[in-house]
């Protein structure tokens, strides 16, 4: 697909691998719609550096866990750009200030991230399903994790939500065919979390055949290929992760 003119939504695109992919679709020709929940500043930043390369942008704001916000954040996009032709899941919960291990297991907790990381993409396909097949080339790219193939005891509600939004991706690439093609690009060490130590980082880079950590850059281009030049691809997962799902 052409990228030139065409209209993306990147969720949780103003900070880290959703501000890469923001900013490598704008490179490409796309327009942009940056939806962000609390990083305000750090969307009028990304928001400013895409209009730098000659293409439309817009930030738009919205709580993912609530219902409400998701038609919304459609909505805004199609409003302020015309239509929407790609859509980009990126954004996800990764921990919640308790440890997510089975000692730690609760409700509300595994709700949430459930809410954020399953159901909140779900949602987005199904408000922008009809703009994404009016031209019959929409693409559809959701952000998993290669974790989930060897899910670790201590990210336990994360892990079950990816994963299951392996299978959603999937089922989504079948329902929406041929009009609209659904596929998974699934980070290994994209960006360490601010709070792993070096230790732990020079421990997990350690398990990886490439002997390092990917970047947000990396697997941008992986989106961007996809949407780009991956006409011919739909329901598929792939793994961005130096090896790591194949050790």
């Amino acid at each position: 697909m052409d990228l030139s003119g065409k209209v993306a939504l990147v969720t949780g695109g103003a900070r880290r691998v959703g501000r890469a992919i923001a900013l490598e679709l704008a490179r490409g020709g796309c327009d942009v719609a940056l939806h962000y929940h609390r990083s305000a500043s750090e969307a009028g930043q990304v928001v400013g550096e895409i209009r730098a390369l000659g293409r439309r942008a817009v930030a738009v704001q919205g709580d993912l866990e609530h219902a409400g916000h998701r038609s919304g954040v459609v909505a805004q996009t199609v409003e302020s750009l015309g239509g929407l032709d790609v859509l980009v899941n990126n954004a996800a919960l990764f921990a919640q200030g308790q440890p997510d291990t089975l000692e730690n297991f609760n409700d509300a907790a595994w709700e949430r991230m459930f809410r954020v990381n399953l159901l909140a993409p779900l949602a987005l396909v199904h408000h922008a399903k009809t703009h994404l097949a009016a031209s019959g080339a929409g693409k559809v790219v959701n952000l998993g994790d290669s974790a989930t193939e060897r899910p670790g005891a201590s990210h336990l509600a994360y892990s079950a939500s990816k994963a299951a939004l392996v299978a959603m991706t999937r089922a989504l690439a079948r329902s929406l065919a041929p009009d609209v093609q659904v596929n998974m690009v699934a980070p290994g060490i994209a960006v360490f979390p601010e709070s792993y130590t070096p230790e732990l980082r020079r421990k997990l880079v350690a398990r990886v055949p490439l002997r390092r950590e990917g970047s947000p850059d990396e697997v941008a281009r992986c989106v961007r290929y996809l949407v780009s030049e991956g006409d011919y691809i739909t329901g598929q997962v792939i793994p961005i992760d130096g090896g790591r799902s194949v050790v």
